[in-house]
């Protein structure tokens, strides 16, 4: 049998090398294997334009420092790529890139992980390849039109790459909202059916949001309080890279504004009546975590400025009237659709029994599996609010390497 290595990373995102950082500053003999290149994801599942929600002097890895000229400001996809192949170079982390796993079971009571290059064995494995990786369309998006060009969000790139025509994106979180802008700025024909999520100021009191939101303990409250307070992991709500980015912003820049998407009845694309609803929620989400901010700086006696509104929330939008609930395929020219409607894991390669739920999606607690020296790394919302984003990485990265050492020393 060939050597056992103390453990197997698989995938090389933030979430993998923050995990690989921390093995390696324990001597731990471990591997990171990644299919494609260092941050594939970063390299295949963003659009030409896109900028990372968190600001710079958030978006650190394990180890670092941020010293740079714009602490708030935004890095493009392209920037923080190179920053995660600097990191894996600077730390000498043992990533191997071009390597597809397979499979993943189990051999004489040891990790089996079978790749394109061969076999390894190990005595703990981290799956870091997160659980965004699979984009979700609804069942009945294959009934709808041929000549329709449908795109998954994670395949968008630029306006000049769809055909001629209106553009109708589903979904308004994060990624349907900021897609829609940089369409309308392109001076395309945008639709948006909506949905219900919350929204984010950029801005507020003289602080960045996502500053706030991080130092007041609002992006650590944990996963199962989340489930209790919405029933669900609410999705991540509208927040633009550089400036704030609203329903009613969207409209006055010409994005016209549906409900929810219902696919094809009679014939004919067909909306609900939420729309108003929607924007009613987004507003009222915005305003809910402005009170979070302002609580935590009472709280801090922090001389924080008055707060200030933002035009993106404070301007008139521009609604359909009568509101849009059909539409012909043909006479309204809509050549594609964009799906911003989430993702979901693709672990069908984890050939590991009581592993995997009813939705192969991994069964775990805080990343940990029920399986001994079996963790999940990188998963949205696995722990906190913030888990799933690179400023989780350093605090959950730690966490998961001193537990999987435990294990290991045993």
């Amino acid at each position: 049998m060939r050597e056992v290595l103390d453990t197997v990373v698989i995938g090389a995102g933030s979430a993998g090398l923050g995990i690989s950082y921390f093995l390696q500053q324990h001597g731990c003999a471990h591997r990171v294997l990644e299919r494609g290149s260092v941050g594939e994801t970063w390299r295949t599942q963003r659009w030409d334009s896109f900028r990372l929600n968190s600001t710079n002097i958030r978006t650190i890895m394990p180890g670092d420092t941020y010293d740079g000229p714009d602490p708030w400001g935004a890095l493009t996809h392209h920037e923080f790529i190179a920053y995660l192949e600097g990191y894996v170079d600077r730390h000498r982390l043992p990533v191997s890139t071009g390597v597809t796993v397979e499979q993943l079971d189990q051999q004489n009571g040891a990790y089996r992980v079978t790749t394109n290059r061969g076999a390894l064995v190990a005595r703990t494995i981290v799956v870091a390849t997160g659980n965004q990786s699979r984009q979700v369309r609804p069942s009945w998006s294959t009934t709808l039109p041929a000549a329709i060009r449908q795109v998954d969000s994670s395949a968008y790139r630029n306006p000049a790459e769809l055909p001629e025509g209106p553009v109708l994106l589903v979904g308004s979180g994060q990624t349907g909202g900021q897609i829609a802008e940089d369409l309308v700025q392109a001076g395309r024909r945008v639709f948006l059916a909506t949905s219900l999520n919350g929204r984010l100021v950029r801005r507020y009191r003289s602080g960045d949001t996502f500053n706030w939101l991080t130092i007041c303990g609002f992006a650590d409250v944990s996963r199962r309080e989340l489930i209790v307070e919405y029933g669900r992991l609410p999705p991540r709500p509208l927040l633009g890279a550089t400036h704030t980015i609203s329903l009613q912003s969207l409209s006055a820049q010409g994005v016209v504004l549906l409900g929810r998407f219902n696919g094809i009845v009679n014939g004919s694309l067909a909306f609900g009546d939420e729309l108003a609803d929607n924007m009613r929620f987004a507003d009222e989400a915005s305003a809910a975590t402005k009170r979070v901010i302002d609580a935590y700086i009472d709280r801090a006696g922090l001389d924080a400025p008055p707060a200030e509104d933002d035009p993106a929330e404070t301007i008139n939008p521009r609604l359909p009237t009568p509101s849009i609930r059909s539409m012909d395929p043909a006479s309204s020219g809509i050549s594609s659709i964009i799906w911003c409607t989430g993702f979901t894991g693709d672990f069908s390669w984890v050939k590991l029994p009581g592993v995997l739920d009813e939705v192969s999606q991994p069964i775990h607690e805080d990343g940990t599996s029920n399986l001994p020296g079996l963790f999940f790394a990188g998963l949205d919302y696995a722990v906190t609010r913030k888990s799933g984003t690179i400023p989780a990485v350093d605090e959950e990265a730690r966490n998961m390497a001193d537990h999987l050492i435990k294990q290991l020393s045993a």
